[in-house]
């Protein structure tokens, strides 16, 4: 395992010096699901849902997430994201959402914390909307899956 590199020599916590990496495209795929009563997915998916497009507005939300994630999470890296997209798929039968955030730059450093923040925050707005008829949902499985670029080449979650 390698060091942790939000620590200085001190043992003191700093934001990592990127100055000298290659540029290079880095992509990034997280995932996650929020769980839910049937009846609570049944709006969702039905539209009826009395505060509109729960998925589109979450969608947006995630997206704007992964754009601030450098305002949220201390010691990331402000960048310019090339590609964020956010994608939802749903199942009756288990009765959650599933979300996948795909980010994608061109830079020194990776994008892997917009990626599970746009994932997080896309979850988070999904239940905002529906926790006046369902208090119960429960997020969860938020990891990354997917990571391409840079020093340490390809990564993919077994």
């Amino acid at each position: 395992m390698s060091e942790l590199t939000h620590f200085n020599a001190q043992g003191q916590a700093h934001m990592v010096d990127v100055g000298a990496k290659q540029t290079t495209q880095r992509v990034a795929i997280a995932e996650g699901r929020i769980d839910m009563q049937p009846a609570t997915l049944e709006k969702i998916l039905q539209g009826s849902h009395k505060k509109g497009d729960v998925l589109g507005i979450a969608r947006i939300a995630g997206i704007m997430a992964a754009k601030k994630t450098a305002d949220l999470v201390p010691l990331c890296h402000p960048l310019a994201l090339t590609r964020v997209e956010i994608d939802f798929t749903s199942s009756v039968e288990q009765s959650h959402v599933y979300c996948q955030a795909s980010v994608e730059t061109r830079g020194q450093t990776g994008v892997e914390m917009e990626a599970l923040t746009a994932v997080q925050i896309a979850l988070l707005t999904i239940y905002d909307m529906c926790k006046a008829v369902d208090k119960g949902m429960s997020m969860s499985g938020i990891q990354l899956v997917h990571k391409s670029g840079g020093k340490s080449g390809e990564w993919n979650r077994s």
